[in-house]
């Protein structure tokens, strides 16, 4: 790091994508439905891997996943699913790509009952993010008792790769919690 560069989480100095996830997404309140659903799609690649693995086939995810849109995705055949497993630029992983299509199903079904997808998952930190004060890496969780209750009511509603570590993760990317660390510039920025 640079004398002139603001003091960052540790993971976003891995790479310069990694860097610009961390400065302009990572912990930033979401509540767009698309946006919420690609973080739901994308978290459950993850599992197992690394986001920075995730992170470098995004905008692969996004043309494979017509955008990330959840009704197109809810009705994907099984043509779909070929074209999908053949695709070079996302995760080839079958249970993956079928657990992506069922989600936007699940989140069509949460949208009619609840009004939105935003309205529905928000619930879960009653519409507010959580504001930790870590001060290192290593004292974040992997879940929180918010993040199993998330789990226990998605894989109830029929959710797939929704444990409560994926949801925790999910609610970071999403700003639910707010888990830059307390030297982090971006931790006083994010409200």
């Amino acid at each position: 790091m640079r004398a002139s560069e603001p003091r960052r989480c540790a993971w976003a100095l891995l790479s310069p994508l990694m860097k610009a996830y961390h400065d302009r997404e990572w912990g930033v309140p979401v509540r767009d439905e698309r946006k919420l659903f690609e973080f739901l799609v994308l978290e459950g690649a993850q599992a197992g891997l690394s986001w920075a693995t995730v992170l470098n086939k995004r905008s692969n995810y996004r043309k494979a996943f017509d955008g990330f849109d959840p009704g197109r995705v809810a009705r994907y055949s099984r043509k779909d699913v070929r074209r999908l497993l053949a695709d070079g630029g996302i995760i080839r992983n079958r249970a993956k790509i079928h657990g992506a299509i069922t989600n936007a199903r699940k989140v069509l079904e949460v949208q009619q009952e609840f009004g939105s997808f935003a309205r529905y998952i928000w619930q879960f930190v009653d519409g507010r993010p959580i504001r930790h004060r870590f001060r290192r890496l290593r004292d974040l969780p992997a879940t929180t008792p918010e993040s199993d209750r998330m789990s226990r009511d998605l894989r109830e509603r029929g959710f797939t790769f929704a444990g409560p570590t994926i949801c925790y993760a999910f609610m970071q990317a999403v700003g639910m919690a707010n888990d830059h660390t307390t030297g982090c510039f971006r931790y006083r920025q994010i409200r």
